[in-house]
């Protein structure tokens, strides 16, 4: 394990031209404290976790030292944001510290967010507040051991630095781990400048870097184009499965390996609704968790257009653009039906999730906990036909008294016969896939307002089931409960 002075930095992006980035360090917090650092996260670096370790990492995160080996670096980039182009982008609050290789020869780039200024942060302070970077630490990390690709935090800081908001709020940092930082963005960012030289030069890096199986192919960038769409569609894929809102789908938000990226204001659904919207500022439901998949497809669209400087044939893009709805329904389709406890596949499948579906959002069941009751289902409780029984799912005894599951459970049972398994095998299974614990809303709620005051503990509490969430975890099953209708009903906006 290595001390934070002995990392092993590589920094390549810094070495593409100066139209890339512009070179700055962090500017200073005054009084910086370090709230949460995920040691699971650490050992991706090979960083041995010591007080040493962490007060370093305080006094780097807050900008009041420069990392041994580190190039800190503003990226600039472009995007569609709610729909429409906006040229004037990049890191405004963050810095690319530089990437690290571990023991595995695995590249992680470093980014701090908070920062600082930048000439890309417009009108901004470059600052995030304590709120916001909890949230990141926490969602991503939940992400994670979901089995969700994500990038990864390392550590938040807060200081005594002041930033104005709707309320004075602590100027504070997250160090964000990431395979890579490449945003669709940033193809757009070169293409509508009409930097074709630019443009190829990404491209060519962006393969090397994350899909180097493609170095050598003749068809390079289509390839590599329809990679990027397979992690999308798979990517919101998993998303529907597990029932998380992203929020600000814009293309600058969108990585072009296919991890969840740039967490905002993000949520997981309580109660199960189609048109969730989790971010207050979406007034349109741009971003709403039905629109999801197909704002994935949209923005692939707008890759593939800052891509035409590239190819011979657009049509070719076309293609490749065409699959995705293909590949999304297949990766859902067979995630849900995982979910389920299905053991084979048969032709009325699609409907049988399609009918569950319905029937939760008519009857605004809570997702997670509807899914992890349903793990406990033996279908053998059901063969008189006489609707369901069970007196230890009281939950989902209760939707198939009120909401008229019972029908659809009995479809269900007589499916669940029809496999070649177990039931005490099937439920392993679906618990193995149905989480039991999830980042609520008002659980981080909870955290943060604690923090606030200056106490960690709660991130600490949370950590421990977002960090095992198909786990029983008997000693906070408080952490697993439908939240209170207060929990349900928090805006969470863009003004972090």
């Amino acid at each position: 394990m290595n001390s934070l002075d002995k990392l092993n930095f590589d920094n390549t992006f810094s070495n593409l031209p100066g139209c890339f980035y512009t070179r700055l360090n962090a500017t200073a917090l005054s009084n910086p404290e370090l709230v949460c650092f995920s040691e699971s996260a650490a050992q991706l670096l090979d960083l041995k976790d010591s007080p040493k370790t962490r007060e370093k990492l305080t006094q780097t995160c807050s900008g009041n030292k420069i990392l041994t080996g580190s190039s800190p670096l503003a990226m600039v980039y472009s995007g569609h944001q709610f729909g429409a182009y906006n040229p004037q982008l990049g890191d405004g609050r963050g810095l690319l510290l530089g990437e690290v290789i571990n023991h595995h020869k695995e590249k992680w780039d470093l980014h701090l967010k908070g920062s600082g200024q930048t000439p890309y942060s417009r009108f901004g302070d470059g600052r995030a507040v304590l709120r916001s970077c909890i949230r990141e630490y926490l969602g991503s990390e939940a992400l994670y051991h979901l089995g969700i690709p994500t990038t990864r935090a390392l550590c938040v800081i807060t200081s005594d630095t002041p930033v104005y908001r709707e309320k004075t709020e602590k100027g504070s940092t997250l160090l964000r781990l990431a395979k890579s930082h490449i945003r669709f963005g940033h193809f757009e960012y070169f293409y509508y400048t009409k930097q074709h030289e630019a443009l190829k030069i990404l491209a060519d890096y962006t393969i090397e870097q994350c899909f180097p199986d493609l170095m050598h192919e003749p068809d390079s960038y289509l390839l590599f184009f329809q990679k990027v769409v397979t992690r999308t569609a798979e990517l919101i894929a998993q998303w529907q499965a597990v029932g998380f809102a992203h929020g600000v789908m814009n293309s600058d938000n969108m990585s072009i390996i296919g991890d969840t990226f740039d967490y905002g204001p993000f949520g997981f659904m309580d109660d199960f609704n189609w048109h969730y919207i989790c971010n207050h500022s979406d007034s349109q439901g741009r971003y709403a968790f039905s629109q999801q998949p197909d704002i994935g497809y949209w923005n692939c669209g707008r890759l593939a257009q800052a891509l035409i400087p590239l190819v011979d044939n657009i049509e070719d893009l076309q293609t490749i653009i065409n699959e995705y709805p293909q590949i999304y329904i297949k990766a859902y389709e067979r995630l849900m039906a995982q979910k389920l406890g299905l053991h084979t596949k048969e032709d009325n499948d699609t409907n049988l999730i399609k009918d569950l579906l319905q029937l939760m959002h008519n009857s605004h069941c809570d997702y997670t906990h509807f899914f992890r009751s349903l793990s406990h289902f033996k279908p053998e409780q059901d063969s008189s036909g006489q609707g369901f029984s069970e007196k230890n799912n009281p939950y989902l005894q209760t939707l198939a008294d009120d909401c008229h599951l019972n029908p659809w459970l009995n479809n269900y049972s007589a499916r669940l016969k029809r496999d070649a398994i177990d039931n005490h095998q099937r439920s392993i299974r679906m618990q193995q896939v149905n989480p039991k614990f999830i980042l609520r809303n008002y659980l981080a709620q909870i955290a943060i307002d604690k923090a606030e005051e200056g106490d960690y503990s709660e991130i600490e509490k949370l950590m421990k089931v977002l960090q095992s969430p198909f786990s029983e975890h008997r000693d906070s099953e408080e952490l697993a409960k439908v939240p209170p209708e207060w929990g349900k009903k928090l805006e969470i906006s863009c003004s972090s």
